[in-house]
């Protein structure tokens, strides 16, 4: 008997489809669940697509009955911190209530088993320099606050029902896979080093530096990069770990690294080899000025270790998909004062 199909809400998504693509090559069949909201049908390659809402209840039970699912991995969610804090219903109404509908959804059918895409957003501002999984949660956002709701009610759901969970707490999921057929897509952006990538090859004026007065070395927000692969294949360890009766997780997915703004420019303008202009704006409401994970309980529990251990690395795959998508629309990549400049693919070594 083979692998079972899985369910992937969100999975045409930028951590979505990187974690279909890493089911696939475990021997898995990612099923995806995705409204295309934000993601984009073309990510989603490696098993079949189903265009819906999580909070449809009808279709969600359609799908897993036709599809035999048997383990589902959430990541489908509204996930920007300061679009959460302008609009808390749709983050409570999109993150809170169509959850717990999937939820209900998954006990209707039998489906005890789920991954679910959580966030460090859930600790709030930092008491220690690194965070583990006994850190305080105290979230200091909507968006952090709907996702520890989520875990919260996994957590009732599995002492009065059959159901197990692993949480996966991201810091900040970054780069692109390595090969190169997927990554970070986004309209609009809002994500720092896309935005770096897009300056630097021309498609912003000027990038938006929000907070140069945190109490960090540089006065901008550090935060903790961890490679999108890494993400993705952090999620196949856990629904196997859960497969071989393992018991419901919450466990951080981080380097260990603490990154400022400032840095990640830095490493851009080495990478692209063109400098990126600018501008400093005010910090922006519910960003906590670091955020830094200890990431031992992921290696102790799920055997997981990020293969991207620097930011260099993590952002050179990003680089490489930016200029492939630049080059694959015939577009100039960069023009500065009338001269061009021509991209450069960067070599990862230790991947």
């Amino acid at each position: 008997m083979g692998l079972p199909n899985i369910l992937v809400t969100g999975g045409a998504g930028y951590i979505g489809s990187h974690t279909a693509k890493t089911l696939a090559a475990a021997g898995y069949t990612p099923v995806v669940l995705d409204d295309l909201s934000t993601g984009n049908s073309w990510a989603v390659q490696w098993g079949p697509l189903i265009k819906g809402n999580i909070g449809d209840d009808s279709l969600v039970r359609r799908t897993i009955e036709r599809y035999e699912i048997r383990a589902a991995i959430h990541l489908a969610a509204s996930a920007y911190v300061g679009e959460s804090m302008n609009n808390p219903r749709k983050y409570f109404h999109n993150n809170v209530r169509n959850s717990l509908s999937l939820l209900d959804s998954l006990l209707a059918c039998g489906v005890d088993r789920l991954i679910f895409s959580s966030t460090c957003a859930v600790y709030g501002v930092p008491q220690t320099e690194a965070l583990d999984e006994e850190h305080p949660q105290a979230p200091v956002n909507p968006y952090g606050e709907s996702k520890l709701f989520i875990e919260k009610a996994c957590q009732w759901y599995e002492a009065a029902h059959d159901f197990r969970y692993v949480s996966l707490r991201y810091f900040n999921a970054a780069g692109a896979d390595p090969s190169g057929v997927i990554g970070e897509s986004h309209n609009p952006e809002t994500h720092l080093i896309p935005l770096a990538i897009g300056t630097a090859l021309g498609s912003y004026p000027e990038l938006r530096v929000y907070g140069t007065d945190f109490p960090t070395a540089d006065g901008t927000a550090v935060r903790d990069y961890v490679h999108v692969s890494d993400v993705a294949a952090a999620h196949v360890s856990a629904l196997q770990y859960l497969e071989a009766g393992g018991a419901s997780e919450r466990i951080n997915l981080g380097c260990g690294n603490g990154v400022s703004v400032r840095e990640v420019i830095q490493t851009v303008e080495r990478l692209s080899g063109a400098p990126i202009a600018t501008r400093e704006e005010e910090r922006r409401p519910g960003d906590p000025p670091a955020l830094i994970a200890s990431a031992k309980r992921a290696e102790k529990v799920l055997g997981w270790k990020p293969s991207f251990t620097d930011i260099e690395s993590i952002i050179s795959t990003a680089w490489n998909w930016s200029c492939a998508q630049v080059e694959r629309d015939e577009v100039p990549a960069l023009a500065y004062g009338g001269r061009l400049r021509t991209t450069r693919k960067w070599e990862l070594s230790g991947v």
